[in-house]
């Protein structure tokens, strides 16, 4: 008998009666509602809320987990944590805070964050008795060395995410203040990635660099050993501080990046769970005998990003072209994500309270015509912004991971923009360096993924604002204008008219390019229970597993 696909839409699809309305939803006593204000109800309903019987929890037993890709440090300020890296951090870190199935950040780790009346100071109170791995405390003062020497570090990758974060102060062993240099009212969700992962500061310190290898925080397993590439073995944490949890031994994680050996893997039993985020394994896992699929769609899209940067493509008219060139559907065709997956056109899908028509509509569509004005208007340009004579071709490298749908994707795209005249090389990219190469901005055009379930001025102020995350190159006064306001009112119907604002100047100014949201899913055999069933300590559901990650924590296995 096949397993069914159980569907979480992101948490926007019972929508928000408020976003970052700190005092209402950052306490521990916070409750959360609806309004059915949210955004368009058309996505399409994918999957369904059948899966195999879940039975009561069992305690014992380990599981393989194979995932998406490896990822470099284990260490939040160094660690690029995509979504392989992410749920692997859920099994060795806790999160400050962490998004309910309703939206909210709520405290999870900590137990309280309040602001002050102008959201320039947060007050956060951790829980009490907490330990890390190591045994030494989780107290203010770790918290304090993990600001101060690593995450606000020089070189650290989410120094920008922090960089409205003057200093973190000790109030007293359980209580730190986040002192902000200007009004953040989004900045809990901040503490829901890794610069919310405490982690043991006399353990970084001991390790030095190699700190990212020997990671030691206060989750639910322990780490025991890396082999870079082959795999990562974690131990249960018999001291963790969730009395009854976790109830598997340990979890080992395997990076096995090609999509059909994975899922092959999973099938055979040589893996228990897989990670993906490509629409077509995600069909073909659907098929799979004895396995159960929690698929959710989020945020999260597919696409290309530009590098504004560099000529040409610090030219309007050129990303313009690229993307009046490309037919969405058949993109989304290509990675098997027909019937699965809307078109994408800006950063929030259609179930969220920020999205917005008008940029849907303003986004470019299939125009073959109109592309290669826009393409021609530039090659025919004497002051053209690459310096070459007039009439010259343009001539680039598309850059992708080596999967067999992502290449095939990319081969479309070359298709599509040889059709105008442009010379298009296709470049085989693993996974960590294309990720890097992002960061680094040491990239012409490549493929990509955008969008995240966090509050939209982290989301949008990290793409569009100077720092390594900023991948694109591209800012605008529209968008700076939209993130003060984002940064400054807890009010929903300002937050969405600004969120509206910028995706307008999004799609008019074409940063990067877009197919469809992505459907991810954590495939299991059916042994593996309680894949998206994580709640806080008192009780609330918590937002299942965005991106295809997982809080293992509360995973149990029945063999």
């Amino acid at each position: 008998m096949r397993g069914h696909p159980r569907l979480t839409k992101g948490p926007w699809r019972r929508t928000l009666a408020s976003i970052g309305l700190a005092g209402l939803l950052l306490g521990t006593a916070a409750c959360g509602g609806g309004d059915d204000s949210g955004g368009d109800s058309s996505a399409p309903e994918v999957g369904s809320d059948d899966i195999s019987e879940q039975g009561d929890p069992v305690e014992g037993g380990s599981i393989t987990v194979g995932l998406e890709a490896e990822t470099n440090s284990w260490l939040p300020g160094t660690g690029s944590f995509s979504n392989p890296g992410t749920t692997v951090a859920y099994a060795l870190y806790d999160p400050l805070m962490k998004q309910t199935a309703d939206g909210e950040v709520r405290p999870y780790l900590a137990e309280s964050m309040e602001p002050n009346e102008d959201f320039t100071t947060w007050t956060l109170t951790l829980r009490p008795d907490v330990q890390f791995h190591d045994g030494t405390p989780l107290n203010g003062d770790a918290l304090k060395s993990n600001f101060d020497d690593h995450l606000k570090a020089p070189g650290s990758n989410v120094a920008n995410s922090l960089a409205d974060v003057a200093s973190l102060d000790v109030v007293d062993d359980l209580t730190v203040e986040y002192k902000l240099s200007a009004p953040n009212a989004a900045f809990p969700s901040v503490l829901t990635d890794s610069p919310g992962w405490p982690f043991s500061p006399t353990a970084a310190a001991a390790a030095g660099e190699d700190a990212g290898a020997n990671p030691v925080g206060t989750g639910p397993f322990r780490f025991v050993s890396w082999q870079r590439d082959s795999n990562l073995v974690l131990e249960k944490n018999e001291n963790y501080w969730q009395e009854g949890l976790p109830y598997l031994d340990g979890i080992t994680f395997r990076p096995i990046p090609d999509e059909d050996t994975r899922l092959a893997s999973l099938q055979s039993g040589d893996i228990d769970v897989m990670q993906t985020l490509r629409q077509g394994t995600v069909a073909r896992a659907r098929e799979a005998d004895g396995v159960d699929n929690y698929e959710y769609l989020g945020n999260n899209s597919g696409g290309s990003i530009i590098n504004t940067t560099v000529p040409p493509f610090d030219d309007l008219r050129v990303r313009q072209a690229l993307a009046y060139a490309i037919d969405q559907p058949a993109l989304i065709d290509v990675i098997g994500g027909t019937g699965l997956t809307p078109e994408a056109t800006q950063y929030f899908s259609p179930d969220s309270p920020f999205y917005s028509e008008e940029a849907a509509e303003a986004f470019p569509t299939f125009d073959t015509e109109r592309a290669q004005e826009f393409y021609d208007d530039y090659v025919n340009d004497p002051q053209r912004s690459d310096g070459q004579p007039v009439g010259t071709d343009l001539s680039f490298t598309y850059n992708c991971p080596p999967d067999p749908s992502l290449n095939e994707l990319s081969q479309l795209y070359q298709s599509y923009w040889s059709a105008l005249g442009m010379q298009v090389e296709l470049n085989t990219v693993e996974q960590a360096a294309h990720i890097q190469n992002g960061i680094a901005k040491d990239y012409e055009v490549q493929c990509w993924r955008v969008g995240e379930e966090g509050d939209p001025y982290n989301t949008l102020k990290d793409a569009f604002t100077p720092g390594p995350l900023n991948f694109t190159g591209y800012s605008s006064p529209a968008i700076d204008e939209g993130l003060e306001t984002l940064r400054t009112t807890a009010d929903l119907e300002a937050r969405k008219a600004a969120v509206a604002d910028i995706s307008m100047d999004i799609s008019e100014n074409v940063p990067n390019l877009f197919t469809g949201y992505t459907l991810t899913d954590v495939a299991v055999r059916d042994a593996v229970k309680n894949v998206d069933g994580w709640e806080f300590p008192d009780g609330t559901a918590g937002d299942g597993v965005p991106g295809a990650t997982t809080m293992w924590g509360f995973v149990w296995v029945t063999d």
